[in-house]
């Protein structure tokens, strides 16, 4: 069926007492970390933040609603959600390293992130996430570099020279005042529904990861992998200000259910679309068919409990199906000409106001942070940072290694 005829609204998914699995159900097997496409990898992770924010919402929806039969219908829902979370993010191969999930994840930052600013039909809300790219493509490189000094292993095979790993906007220009990180948000009343899914999605995305560094960087020994992490774990936090202050909090609890439904539908419809590996196309496959039937629950829900129409804010039918791709070129563009700016307000700036020069003090004090900490050992030890540049220099000539100035 063509993305232009699919419409979730009118498709019959699995009936609800039809969709629990016993445990040789939930026990897929992982995919091979050293054979898999990485945008498997990454579709895999983007899942797990998808499902992760679906069920986080249900609790504080239960715990936010005194209707008993309303709890106990989100509470059938979310059972399933946390099942389809389990086997979603159990694909991911237990071989690997924390450090090489960590790349991972920073690889579906970076190509996700650029993505739905490439497709952003709202300018505000497309200059949201050009901002936040620029960061996670650092966080990528100081990942890198801290792969190849502890684990004596490069990037590239995680990330098929799909991704290029240089410099981005520094990490440590990334520790802004929390009032700064606040978005205006969208209205809902005038915004093309697209951008809901888009904000919705990368909120999700963006809280996964900074689940994911909140919990395993205190696993490392290794001093600079621990305060790697926690500082990159703080810009998260950041991060998820940033993009979750975009979703307009005059939604109601079953607009936003019905949204978190739609999303699901989407990102797993679209996903099968370029899922390479037959396997997991059928996982993605049979949970679309799970969330049509979570969808229209929630559609019904919203009909008798609010007296509204689904269809009056929701696409017709299915935006152009959401993809992993090389981004490369739109991110050198953005690395030429937005490397420099930072926020004030809910606006953004190019010069280092008063307030972002006070947290910078604060936070970073008179000593390099971690994030320039792992580069100069990084140096130290192999003579030179880890990058893979695929095409050309740095587009930013102050941020070329020695020896590129000229290139």
């Amino acid at each position: 069926m063509s993305i232009v005829s699919f419409n979730p609204l009118e498709q019959h998914g699995i009936p609800l007492e039809r969709q629990i699995r016993d445990w040789q159900e939930l026990n897929v097997s992982p995919v091979d970390p050293d054979m898999e496409d990485p945008y498997t990898k990454c579709r895999i992770i983007a899942l797990n933040g998808i499902e992760v924010e679906s069920i986080f919402f249900g609790h504080q929806f239960h715990r936010n609603t005194p209707d008993i039969e309303l709890k106990q219908r989100l509470a059938e829902i979310r059972y399933i959600e946390h099942q389809q979370q389990k086997v979603v993010n159990w694909l991911l191969p237990g071989q690997a390293s924390v450090l090489e999930t960590t790349i991972s994840y920073e690889q579906v930052a970076v190509d996700l992130t650029a993505w739905l600013a490439r497709m952003e039909p709202d300018p505000y809300l497309k200059q949201a996430y050009e901002f936040g790219v620029l960061e996670d493509f650092d966080h990528l490189y100081r990942y890198a570099n801290l792969y190849e000094m502890i684990e004596h292993r490069q990037a590239e095979k995680l990330v098929d020279q799909l991704t290029e790993v240089m410099p981005g906007r520094p990490t440590m220009m990334h520790h802004r005042h929390p009032v700064d990180n606040v978005r205006e948000p969208y209205d809902r009343s005038t915004v093309d529904p697209r951008s809901r899914l888009h904000a919705l999605t990368i909120t999700a995305a963006e809280q996964q990861t900074m689940n994911f560094y909140m919990n395993v960087g205190p696993q490392y020994m290794t001093p600079i992998a621990r305060q790697l992490y926690q500082e990159i774990g703080l810009v998260e936090e950041e991060h998820v200000t940033h993009y979750g202050s975009l979703l307009d909090p005059g939604e109601t609890w079953l607009e936003r259910l019905v949204l978190h439904e739609y999303n699901e539908c989407y990102l797993y419809y679209s996903f099968m679309q370029t899922e390479s590996n037959p396997r997991i196309k059928q996982i993605w496959e049979l949970h679309l068919n799970m969330e049509l039937e979570h969808l229209r629950i929630a559609c019904d829900l919203m009909r008798t409990q609010e007296g509204r129409d689904p269809e009056s804010f929701l696409p017709a039918e299915l935006p152009e199906p959401v993809t992993f791709e090389p981004n490369k070129p739109y991110l050198r563009e953005l690395l030429a000409t937005q490397i420099d700016i930072t926020t004030l307000g809910t606006g953004y700036v190019r010069e280092a106001h008063e307030r972002f020069q006070r947290m910078q003090e604060m936070v970073n004090g008179k000593e390099k942070p971690p994030s320039e900490h792992v580069i100069d050992d990084h140096r130290a030890r192999f003579g030179r940072d880890y990058r893979m540049e695929t095409d050309g220099p740095h587009p930013v000539p102050a941020l070329r290694e020695p020896g590129e100035e000229q290139a």
